[in-house]
């Protein structure tokens, strides 16, 4: 994979060098979609098979749907970049052990769900629509990109009593500064990136304002931080500015596990059940 990365990363700067309108344009064409769609895990299987299938509708995109429980005390699964909804088959499972019922989605261009490819405010469309399906959600769990996800969404009316943050950015920069990082793209290029990101999606202070830490006095629900040492997408420092914008949250470091397994790991799974079940906001560590 690395390997294939170098090499989109090359073909883009060669590109830029030879005819720079394509290449900005095959950037942006590649920022913005899934490298690949994430296919079910055979550790996740059983817990994706016995989920209760459904659609939303995002401007014609279905967008597919999971749920598990008894629709009481539902819990919203968010998940990250080209990853997919049972990436969470492990919480879900102590999630329904705990009485709640988990709720998840394969974003456009993810998993099961139609179209080629998504953005933070058709996240929070989704979101939206599952508010109103499910009611005000016992907790929304996010990872990766879903982490700024989920913070645009409760700062702009969604209802939640608990966040869970794992493995997200703390700046919605670090998605263009880790793309360019990772292809080795001419910073030319990524500065591209956010004029072109800007103008597309119609907000002008979008860097900020998509950021987990944008405006921090907004969220009034308790938050649980979870990071790994040895995440080499998101680092963690990210974790410690997001536990610094928000002096109540509850931090979580773990290590060993990356970016990825951190989510179905027991030593996240149990903490982050316990977190949810605390009828008090979690203390200041």
């Amino acid at each position: 994979m690395k390997a294939a990365i170098l090499l989109t990363g090359r073909l883009v700067n060669a590109t830029a060098a030879l005819a720079p309108p394509l290449g900005r344009r095959l950037a942006y064409t590649l920022f913005f979609r899934p490298t690949g769609r994430a296919p079910v895990h055979p550790r996740e299987q059983a817990v994706h098979a016995a989920a209760g299938r459904s659609q939303v509708d995002l401007d014609g995109v279905p967008v597919a749907v999971y749920t598990w429980g008894d629709g009481a005390r539902p819990v919203l699964l968010v998940h990250g970049w080209s990853s997919r909804g049972s990436r969470f088959a492990g919480l879900v499972t102590d999630l329904l052990d705990r009485g709640y019922s988990p709720v998840a989605f394969d974003a456009p261009g993810h998993g099961d769900s139609g179209g080629r490819s998504t953005n933070l405010l058709q996240y929070e469309r989704i979101i939206r629509q599952l508010q109103e399906r499910h009611g005000t959600f016992a907790a929304i769990v996010a990872h990766s990109f879903g982490v700024p996800c989920a913070f645009h969404a409760l700062r702009t009316g969604v209802r939640a009593d608990r966040l869970v943050a794992v493995s997200g950015p703390a700046e919605f920069d670090h998605l263009i500064t880790e793309f360019a990082r990772q292809l080795r793209l001419r910073p030319s290029i990524a500065a591209y990136l956010r004029v072109r990101s800007v103008r597309d999606i119609g907000v002008p202070d979008l860097w900020e304002r998509f950021s987990s830490t944008f405006e921090p006095d907004a969220l009034k629900v308790p938050l649980l931080i979870v990071h790994d040492t040895d995440d080499d997408v998101v680092s963690v420092d990210h974790a410690q500015r997001l536990h610094a914008a928000y002096p109540g949250s509850r931090l979580e470091i773990t290590s060993g596990l990356g970016h990825r397994r951190i989510l179905g790991d027991p030593l996240v799974v149990g903490p982050v059940g316990a977190f949810l079940d605390a009828g008090t906001p979690a203390a200041k560590r």
